[in-house]
Formats: structure tokens, sequence, C-alpha cells
């Protein structure tokens, strides 16, 4: 029988989600924890990769598991499990779903806050920037949906068979004092470090150092830029991921 697991997990503390030879992962963690309660080794298939410190305030994985299980198994895992991954959800699917293929639109959301604040450190990105110009980064953001092909904003655009990315949505938000600011992007596929790339260019747009016009110069002729410096890992966040036969709400409310 096949399982859908639904969880979050605060990625500051790991490798990224998938397992790896000589680093901590959330995947591997998880699958010990699995096959710690199910007593018998156990194989899980992620929704998709994350950076080293990138969080999931919405994840899926799907595992095979062909006896059934006669406990608690939610309450079970989240007791073992450490207090920066948790479980939400159990949901039977069909043999075939696949977590990583089947998602056609994936949601992520980057934050940022421009004070030095030891309870966000973690979970937010500091850039220590009064003076961002908000309503420009606005603009620049608003370009994103007009265009598809992402070459000029992935870090390895040649490790791609194509650079083409459906973004069906991408917004900035920012509190009444311009303290706190939410980039939220939602599109079909994304490339590396295509998120951070994107947010640190628009950080340039805020600062004065890139104009939005040169921004989507980038987006037009498809050409890298000569220098772009990615955002820090910990304030992105996988936040939504959509199947044709799955959607449901993050349990996590930002």
């Amino acid at each position: 029988m096949r399982y859908f697991f639904h969880i979050g997990f605060n990625g500051f503390p790991y490798r990224g989600w998938q397992r790896q030879a000589d680093a901590l992962s959330v995947q591997q963690i998880v699958e010990n924890a699995l096959g710690q309660v199910l007593k018998l080794p156990v194989s899980i298939m992620g929704c998709g990769r994350t950076d080293a410190q990138v969080h999931a305030s919405q994840f899926f994985f799907h595992v095979d598991i062909e006896k059934e299980w006669t406990f608690d198994l939610l309450f079970r895992l989240n007791k073992t499990l450490p207090d920066d991954i948790a479980i939400f959800e159990i949901i039977p699917v069909a043999e075939n779903n696949h977590a990583r293929f089947d998602a056609i639109q994936r949601t992520y959301d980057y934050f940022i806050h421009t004070y030095k604040d030891p309870f966000l450190s973690t979970t937010s990105t500091l850039y220590l920037e009064k003076n961002l110009d908000l309503d420009k980064m606005k603009k620049a953001t608003s370009l994103l949906t007009q265009y598809s092909d992402y070459r000029a904003l992935c870090k390895t655009p040649a490790n791609y068979r194509t650079t083409i990315c459906k973004v069906s949505a991408a917004i900035l938000y920012a509190d009444e004092t311009g303290d706190k600011i939410r980039f939220q992007i939602s599109a079909d596929r994304f490339l590396g470090r295509m998120i951070r790339i994107i947010v640190g260019k628009l950080l340039e747009i805020g600062k004065g150092e890139l104009s939005i016009d040169g921004f989507e110069n980038y987006l037009i002729t498809k050409e890298t830029p000569k220098t772009f410096e990615p955002a820090f890992p910990q304030g992105l966040y996988l936040s939504k991921v959509t199947y044709p036969y799955l959607d449901l709400a993050p349990r996590a409310d930002f």
C-alpha cells in the first residue's frame, strides 16, 4: 500500500532534504524514525529537494508499506522524531501516485527582517537595510509572471533540459514599517537557486543598485548576470505543494 506523508520541518540544522553520505539530512532522520517504529527497512521518496538550511512548512513524501500497522503511527512517529520535524497526516493513495513527479505546482515563501532579532535568526534572513525601495521591488516582482524562461536566474542552467518555468503568481508583501518582508512565488517547477537569486536581485533593486529595466533585461535576453549573490537559505520555505488529486492547506500559518 502506498501512503503520502504530509510533513513540515525546520531545515536550519540540516544539509537539505535528500539523504547524503557525509551530512545530516531530513530524509535520513525520517527514514530512520520510520524504520525504528515499523521495525523494517524503509525508503521514502520526497516531493523535491531543499538546499541546506531551507525549511518546508508543507512537504510530502511517499512510501510503500505492505503490512498495515495496528498502532497509532502518527503519534509514535512524532514522539520519535526531533522537534524540528513534524508529521501532520498519513494519507493512503493509489499505487502509482508519486510525491515528486505528480506535483503540478509548488509555492515558496522567502522571509526577510531588517533589524536584528534573536528569535528570527534561523527562520528568516537578516538584511540590515532600512531604506529599501519596496515599491520598486514590488514592480519588479510583478514582472515574473510575464516571462517563462528563467535561464538567466539559475545557478547552473546547463544542467537542465529546459529552463522554462510557468510562474503563476509572484507577490511581495511588507508590514507597515517595512521591517518584515515576504516574497511568495508559485510555479510548476523551479531551477537551482532560482528563488534565492531572484530575491538577491530584488534586494539590489531595493538598494538602488539595479534598475527595474535591468532586472527585466535578464528575463528578456536570458543572459546570466555577470555577478549574482543568492539570498541566504534560512529565509526560504517550501510552503505549498499541489497535486491533481491532493490539495491540502499548509498547517503552518504565516
